[in-house]
């Protein structure tokens, strides 16, 4: 069949493409790069004639509250009204385990204003919440950086892989519409603290880690569940310590 993946030239969308076409599929990647551009309409409805499927793995340029609200809903909008006429019959979007945990998140408040337009859209439909991947470790340290030490709260955290994201997005979009969600997460739970002190370690950054209850995640303060899934997630096949890119440095 043939599946179109926006945002198929990042770091999911790249894995789904390939992944895809591997299993007899014609696996379209959608991007600005390659003509394609959600935000201003430019080539959408060209490339969705004959598409069975969509899967949105598009993302923000910015996280500024206005601006990432403003993405998912001008993107997300042109998208569903060019798949309503194209006659596509599923359309599979990424979103983040957790999102309405935290309504005080901006990029969360986006992703739910987003999934809102899916549900209501008319068109079938399967929300992947994904917990945190394992190559966003470096960017989430970043973040949480103040006077060079990394202040991390002592909560649950069940990072994942990005093969094994792309697996189960891969799985859901040639399945039937769930025309509801499914949460995928790694198979070991960590501490946050103690997950990003090794981490630390392991990629030879001198910062330290600071067990803090206080601690921000992107501009949210965290419960012990705020970032895990609920029982009955699928769960990924990669540990952390397995993982080819768990000793590479981000700089």
């Amino acid at each position: 069949m043939k599946i179109v993946v926006v945002g198929g030239t990042g770091l999911i969308g790249s894995k789904l493409v390939t992944k895809l076409g591997e299993h007899g599929h014609e696996a379209v990647a959608a991007a600005p790069n390659t003509g394609v551009n959600t935000l201003t309409g430019e080539g959408v409805a060209e490339v969705l004639a004959g598409a069975q499927v969509v899967i949105d793995v598009s993302n923000s340029p910015s996280f500024e509250r206005a601006a990432v609200l403003q993405f998912f809903e001008t993107s997300t909008g042109n998208l569903l009204a060019a798949e309503a006429a194209a006659g596509v019959g599923h359309h599979v979007a990424v979103s983040i385990v957790g999102t309405d945990r935290m309504p005080d998140n901006g990029y969360f408040a986006a992703k739910i204003a987003q999934e809102q337009l899916i549900e209501k859209s008319g068109i079938p439909f399967s929300l992947v919440h994904s917990t945190q991947y394992f190559e966003f470790a470096h960017s989430i340290a970043d973040e949480a950086t103040v006077d060079g030490k990394v202040h991390m709260a002592p909560v649950l955290f069940q990072p994942i892989a990005g093969d094994d994201v792309a697996q189960a997005v891969g799985r859901t979009a040639v399945g039937s519409p769930l025309n509801g969600r499914v949460e995928v997460a790694g198979p070991e739970q960590f501490r946050m603290d103690e997950f990003f002190r090794q981490a630390l370690a392991a990629w030879g950054d001198p910062r330290e880690v600071v067990t803090d209850p206080h601690a921000r995640y992107f501009g949210s303060e965290l419960s012990e569940r705020s970032l895990v899934p609920v029982e009955g997630a699928t769960l990924g096949t990669i540990r952390y310590h397995d993982w080819p890119g768990r000793n590479v440095t981000g700089k």
